[in-house]
């Protein structure tokens, strides 16, 4: 199963597709901005010291406790998501890879060190005081749309290891999802008998890869979606509608098939 930013929506996390996003695009920062430039760090984390209290606080909805009940009784074997927010794992989703890694924690550049994001956040508040979260939009990504005045004074916290560069432990746009993981997505593609696909509208190919993997290997893709995918023409079955309605549905629908038979 592939799940993305739509499923968590209803979690109070935008996505980067609905139509009031595409009204007012929005460029996430690149992997070459963020290593390259010390003034686009400090704009990341600025932007993410306000988004994270949000991003931390959100809460599973309908659609990701449907999916871990589908997961405990067997009827998924587990989920590949695109999303870095872990509202899968808070809703009892056990067998969950991220594609995209996870905001939980932050990686050093240097020494390849990981720690979580908690850390993280008291050393940001700390060398920042003046960060106010209040009248912030928070954006996808987990940070928050800033002036600029708010951002040049930014201080930015370094490893307490090395004195490294620290970056979330996700992957930005303009990086390589690693090797393994992708090795692991197609291996569970692979397994699987049918591709459910949640809450993705598969514009970038790291989710629609494996919509096409799946249809290469004759498997069928069935898509729940608020909106139009990529892969609707793919599809063997596509549901249109709100995922915290329509996945407990199926969850029920696929529980009472599995009584009856």
């Amino acid at each position: 199963m592939l799940s993305g930013a739509g499923i968590s929506t209803e979690s109070g996390i935008p996505d980067y597709r609905s139509p009031e996003r595409l009204r007012r695009p929005r460029r996430p920062i690149t992997f070459q901005q963020f290593t390259r430039s010390e003034e686009q760090r400090r704009r990341y984390w600025a932007r993410s010291a306000i988004g994270w209290q949000a991003m931390a606080g959100a809460i599973p909805n309908d659609g990701h406790a449907a999916l871990a009940t589908m997961e405990s009784s067997g009827a998924i074997e587990g989920i590949v998501t695109q999303n870095v927010d872990g509202l899968h794992q808070k809703a009892g989703s056990r067998k969950v890879l991220e594609l995209h890694g996870s905001l939980e924690s932050v990686l050093c550049l240097e020494c390849r060190r990981i720690t979580p994001r908690s850390e993280m956040q008291e050393l940001l508040l700390e060398l920042n005081p003046q960060l106010d979260a209040s009248a912030v939009e928070i954006a996808p990504d987990g940070d928050a749309d800033l002036p600029e005045r708010a951002i040049e004074s930014v201080r930015v916290p370094v490893c307490t290891s090395c004195g490294g560069v620290l970056k979330p432990n996700v992957v930005f746009f303009g990086e390589n999802v690693p090797k393994e993981r992708v090795e692991r997505c197609a291996r569970a593609v692979e397994d699987a008998e049918v591709l459910l696909v949640v809450g993705s509208s598969l514009a970038v190919m790291s989710g629609m890869r494996w919509v096409l993997a799946a249809v290469r290997a004759g498997k069928p893709v069935a898509i729940v979606n608020d909106g139009p995918t990529r892969g609707d023409e793919l599809a063997t079955l596509k549901v249109a509608g709100r995922l915290g309605e329509a996945l407990p549905r199926l969850a029920h629908e696929l529980e009472a098939g599995a009584a009856a038979a």
